[in-house]
C-alpha cells in the first residue's frame, strides 16, 4: 500500500508540474511500408487541447529528454506538418527537444526511427540509401492522412519535409534531389582521412563505388511543400541535373561557421549547394558544430562518452550556448513553415 501511495504521490506531481507549464501532446503509432519487412515506429508531437499525464520523452543517462503530454487531445485546428528524418545513429525520442517546441508554435511533426540507421542499428552499409529513409515518412504521412482522429487537423498544403545531417539528405530526396555515387566518392578520396561521414562508412569497409547505387535513387513525393535541411550529408555528390526540377522552398540551416565538418560546408568553398538550389535560404548559426543540433547531455554524458571512446556529442565550442542554438534553431524552422502558403 505504501508503494502505491508513493506512486501516486509520483503521478499527482508529475501532473501538478505539468499544469505549471505549457506542454506539447506526444503519441507513437507504428509506420508500414511496403519496402520494409516489419513495421517501423513513428511518433507525433502536436498541439495540446487537454490534459493527461506528463512525461519525459528520451531521457536516459546521456540526454536530459523532453516533458510531453502523452496521449492528450489535439488543439482544436488545422496545423502543417514537419516530417522529421533523424541523423545516423539517432532516433527521433532524443530529438523531443525540437519536436516539442516546434508543436507549441502549432507544427504537427511526425518522425520514424529509420531501419538500419537508428538507434542501436545503424549500420555504414545500409545507410547510403536516402531515397529508403525518405520513403520512411511518405509511409508515416500516409499512415498520418488515413488516420481517423489525426488527418482532421492536418492541412495538407503545408505539409515539409525536414532532416539533419543523413536525415537532411533523406529530406532532400522527397524533394526530387539525387546524388552521384562516383561524385561520392571522388569526395571521400579528397577528404580521406578528415570527412567524419567517410570515415564512417570506411569503418564499414563499404566500398563506395559498388554499394552506393542507393544514392541515386529518387523519392521524391510531390505532397512536399517544402525543404529544411540542417547540416545535410552527401551535399557534395548532389546530380545537378535533379535540382533542375527542384522549385519548392528549400531553408539550410548550417551550424558554426569556423567548426564546420567538410561534409556539412554548403558555401562556395564547400559543395556550393547553395549555389546550385533555385529557391533557398541559408541560416547559420554560431558558436555551435554538427553535434550541437543534439538534445542537451547530463552531468554524466560526456564522461560516459569518453570512457565508451565514442564521439563527443557532448563537447560544443567554447561560448556555445546549446539550448540558445535550439531556440534559434527553432525559431528558424518555425519561421519558414508558418510562413508557407
Amino acid at each position: 500500500m505504501k508503494r502505491f501511495l508513493f506512486a501516486l504521490s509520483l503521478l499527482s506531481a508529475s501532473v501538478a508540474n505539468a499544469d505549471e507549464q505549457e506542454l506539447a501532446g506526444f503519441d507513437r503509432f507504428p509506420v508500414s511500408a511496403t519496402h520494409r519487412p516489419s513495421l517501423m515506429q513513428g511518433s507525433i508531437w502536436y498541439p495540446a487541447g487537454t490534459r493527461t499525464y506528463a512525461g519525459f520523452i528520451g531521457k536516459n543517462p546521456l540526454f536530459k529528454g523532453t516533458k510531453g503530454m502523452v496521449g492528450a487531445g489535439m488543439k482544436k485546428g488545422r496545423y502543417p506538418v514537419l516530417l522529421f528524418s533523424h541523423g545516423s545513429g539517432g532516433n527521433m525520442d532524443t530529438l523531443s527537444w525540437m519536436s516539442s517546441e516546434l508543436a507549441k508554435r502549432g507544427i504537427i511533426v511526425v518522425g520514424v526511427n529509420h531501419p538500419g540507421s537508428t538507434s542501436g542499428d545503424s549500420s555504414p552499409r545500409r545507410s547510403l540509401q536516402p531515397a529508403e529513409r525518405a520513403a520512411d515518412l511518405s509511409a508515416a504521412l500516409d499512415h498520418l492522412l488515413s488516420d481517423p482522429y489525426f488527418s482532421r487537423f492536418i492541412d495538407e498544403e503545408r505539409i515539409v519535409a525536414a532532416g539533419f545531417s543523413l536525415g537532411g539528405a533523406s529530406a532532400l530526396t522527397l524533394a526530387g534531389v539525387t546524388f552521384d555515387a562516383k561524385a561520392y566518392a571522388e569526395y571521400c578520396s579528397r577528404f580521406e582521412g578528415t570527412a567524419q561521414d567517410c570515415l564512417f562508412f570506411a569503418k564499414g569497409d563499404v566500398d563506395l563505388v559498388s554499394m552506393a547505387d542507393g544514392l541515386e535513387e529518387s523519392g521524391l513525393d510531390t505532397r512536399i511543400a517544402g525543404v529544411i535541411a540542417i547540416d545535410p550529408g552527401f551535399t557534395y555528390a548532389v546530380d545537378d541535373d535533379s535540382l533542375l526540377e527542384t522549385s519548392i522552398p528549400i531553408q539550410v540551416i548550417s551550424l558554426g561557421r569556423e567548426n564546420l565538418w567538410p561534409a556539412t560546408d554548403v558555401g562556395v568553398n564547400g559543395s556550393n549547394l547553395l549555389g546550385k538550389l533555385k529557391n533557398a535560404n541559408h541560416v547559420t548559426l554560431s558558436p555551435a558544430h554538427h553535434f550541437t543540433f543534439l538534445a542537451e547531455c547530463t552531468e554524466r554524458g560526456a564522461k560516459l562518452l569518453k570512457e565508451e571512446q565514442d564521439d563527443p556529442i557532448c563537447d560544443d565550442p567554447a561560448g556555445t550556448d546549446r539550448a540558445a542554438i535550439h531556440g534559434r534553431i527553432a525559431d528558424s524552422m518555425s519561421a519558414f513553415v508558418l510562413q508557407l502558403k
